[in-house]
Parts: structure tokens; sequence; C-alpha cells
């Protein structure tokens, strides 16, 4: 008997036949003899839909009681499906994220996980019951106030239920049947993964890749957590993510698979670029400027500095952000403009990053040069360049984004022979 984590976006809850689907999953686990907890977010586009009516009473509503509604999503979801499972003859019991002891920072609307205590959940399941969690949410235990984890919040309340009760896998479901070379919907022709790294995921899920996220990934490559993404409409083994020493359970006794040169090429759409022009070239000033970037609270990504012009000793620095911090960003600068002793500011959000992923890289030489080759003879312009151990990451028009990956993909010999079944629309 394995204990099984599983969780179920909102795309696999969003609507009663989707419930009862999900219900049936998760029974035919039960039956099979394991042991199962769920996470599961809220149905549908409800979050979205709950703060388009926030935004609609309230310009700028209060953190605290946004929190008391966006929570509510989980509720509903987590006590309908323990009506779906009580009614297949098995005994559920659905819990909030308070009452699964899943300790939060006082954050409201981005906190973040410092404890889980999940007391009640192993007492649940000692007396043979399915238990049900509702994802996103926590409970700050000094201002005793419910939390949202922000995005991804719900994979994020998986992975650490699975790391506190020990579970021996975290199924991570969504509308595809698993972790692909490229986003299915930019490229047909992506292929499904058997496995990645945690490390290769990580770089996937930073620079645009939505089937997993970010705080996920990270929070089980620290705790040894074995993911298993998978479809929901799908009974097909999914992609494996493994931390460092794990297996792959679906290998062979002594089987070792090679790392591949290029895991995936991952999109986003999602940033915008700002250009400080004229700085002066003396120490010092990109420290000023970045300085006052982080007061911003922009969470900056790549970074170019040109070579200083010998005639006027001044240099331009760009740097991309997420596209809504832009705009604080740039007033935060603009305020500064005579203190730090720039000439002016240039943003641009049409911008798109591609980037091309795979712990293969260290060992193998020529990567870069296949994607440089790719994008030329697709006549697509680079902007920026940024790179690390495993990862190339290229700024272009985001109007060829699409198109880049698409050459960059195939240049690199990804291409599958048939194209990847996306079974919803959204990946979550």
């Amino acid at each position: 008997m394995a204990l099984i984590v599983q969780k179920y976006g909102g795309s696999s809850v969003a609507d009663a036949e989707s419930i009862k689907r999900v219900a049936k999953r998760i029974v035919d686990t039960r039956r099979a003899g394991h042991d199962v907890v769920v996470a599961v977010s809220a149905m549908g586009d409800t979050t979205d839909e709950m703060l388009d009516l926030a935004h609609e009473v309230a310009p700028i509503p209060a953190p605290r009681e946004l929190d008391m509604l966006l929570s509510s999503g989980e509720r509903i979801s987590m006590a309908l499906l323990a009506m779906a499972i009580h009614s297949m003859g098995f005994e559920a019991r659905s819990f909030t994220g308070s009452q699964a002891g899943m300790i939060t920072d006082s954050h409201h609307g981005k906190a973040r996980i410092v404890d889980v205590t999940p007391v009640r959940l192993r007492e649940a399941l000692d007396e043979g019951a399915i238990v049900i969690v509702a994802g996103f949410q926590g409970f700050n235990r000094d201002t005793r106030d419910i939390t949202t984890l922000g995005r991804g919040g719900s994979d994020t309340t998986a992975v650490a239920l699975a790391a506190a009760l020990n579970a021996d896998v975290c199924e991570i479901y969504s509308d595809v049947d698993g972790i692909y070379t490229a986003d299915p919907r930019v490229i047909p022709r992506a292929r499904k993964l058997e496995q990645v790294s945690s490390e290769e995921m990580l770089e996937l899920a930073a620079n645009g890749a939505k089937v997993l996220y970010i705080r996920a990934v990270e929070y089980a490559r620290r705790h040894g957590v074995l993911i298993h993404a998978r479809s929901t409409f799908s009974s097909a083994e999914g992609t494996y993510v493994l931390g460092a020493g794990m297996k792959n359970p679906r290998a062979t006794e002594g089987e070792a698979m090679e790392e591949p040169i290029v895991a995936g090429v991952a999109t986003d759409l999602s940033q915008a670029k700002i250009t400080v022009a004229g700085v002066p070239d003396v120490p010092g000033k990109a420290a000023e400027i970045f300085k006052i970037v982080s007061k911003a609270g922009a969470n900056v990504d790549m970074i170019v500095q040109n070579v200083s012009a010998a005639s006027t000793g001044r240099t331009d620095i760009s740097f991309t952000l997420p596209k809504a911090d832009a705009p604080t960003t740039l007033k935060a600068l603009a305020a500064e403009q005579s203190e730090v002793g720039f000439e002016s500011l240039l943003h641009d959000d049409q911008i798109g990053k591609l980037s091309v992923v795979g712990a293969g890289m260290r060992t193998h030489s020529g990567v870069s040069e296949i994607l440089f080759e790719a994008l030329s003879a697709g006549g697509i312009n680079i902007e920026m360049i940024s790179t690390s151990e495993i990862r190339i990451s290229v700024v272009l028009r985001g109007d060829d984004l699409a198109e880049a990956a698409r050459t960059v993909h195939s240049a690199y010999g990804l291409d599958s022979e048939i194209e990847a079944v996306v079974h919803a629309g959204t990946g979550r």
C-alpha cells in the first residue's frame, strides 16, 4: 500500500460531471489499496471571476478580505468532491487549509508555507477515509487569518502535503498528459517526456512553462518529493520529475537514462523590457538603478549593459521584468532620474522570451550554435541573451516568438511523429 497525494486543477473540476469523473479516479486509486490525499483547486475560472467581482466593488480590495473571498472557491470544490466520493460508497473528509495544518507567513495573496502539521489528516487516513484538502490557502498563527498562496498555490499545497505525510508520490493532474518538450498549444508536434530532472523543470517553469509552477517544483526538490505530472482525462502514464538521487519508477532494474542535451523549449510573453539610456559609466550607477527597481518590488529577469560610448562616457542598461511590474518601476526610476543622472527611459512591452533547457548542455558543445543558426535561418532577430549552466534564453519580438519556438524545436530534433493531445484548453 502506498500513500498517494493527488492534485486536481480548475479545469479538472470545472463542473459537476468533471467532479464526478475526478471522484471516480480517486476511488479507483483507493480500490487499488492506496491511501489517498487530494488537494483541489477552485472550479474552472472561479478564482478569476471572484477577482473581477472584487475589483468591481472596490478598486483596490483589502488584502485580508480578498483572501477570505478567494479561499472560498477551493472550499466549494473540496466539499462537492467529498460528496461525490460519498455517493460512490467511500468515506471522504474535506478540510480547509487551516484545518489541514497548512501554516503560512502573513503576506496576503502571496503567503509562503512555513510549516505543515497534518494531524487531522493523519487521523482521517488512519480511520480509512479519503482526505480532500482545499488547495491555495493556509493560516497564519500570529494574525489568525486565512491566507492564500498566489498563483500555483494548489500545486504547492499538494507537494507540501506529500512532504509532510512522507507520501510515495505526488500526482499533479491537469488537462495535458504530462510535461512536453514545448507547450503543445504553441507546438502541436511537441513530444511528451518520460522524465525530467527537477533542475530542468525549475528552469522550464521559470521561463514560461505552465504545466507545473516553480514554487511547487522548488519545494519538491528541497524536500525530496517525487512528482508525477498526469492528465485528468487519460489513464496514460505522465512525466516524472526527479530530484537528486531519485529513480524513474518505470525504469527497469539497472536501467539508466542519459540526460538529454535539450529537454525542452519554453516561451514567455508576459515580460516587458525597460532600457535606462545614457547612464554615466562610473562605478555604482548600476547599483543605484537596481536598488530603485528593488524598492519598486519588481522581479528582474535578464540584464544587459552595453559598452559605453567613448565620446560620451555613457552606457545603456536594459532589463526585463513582468509586464505588471513595469508601470511602477518606470515611475520609481523617473522620480530618481536627476539623482542617478541617466538621460531617458525606454519601455517595450511587445517582447517575447524563448528559452532552451537541458541538463546535457553541461557536457555537449554546439548547443548555442544550433539555436542561433535556427533563428538566423528564420530571419529572427535577437535583442538580448542570457545563459545559465543548463539554459540559454533570448529576447525576441513578441510577434516572432511562436514561429521561433517551432523553428528551434525542430532544429534540436524534438518534434514528435504525432500531435499532442490537449484535453481542455488552459493547461491547469
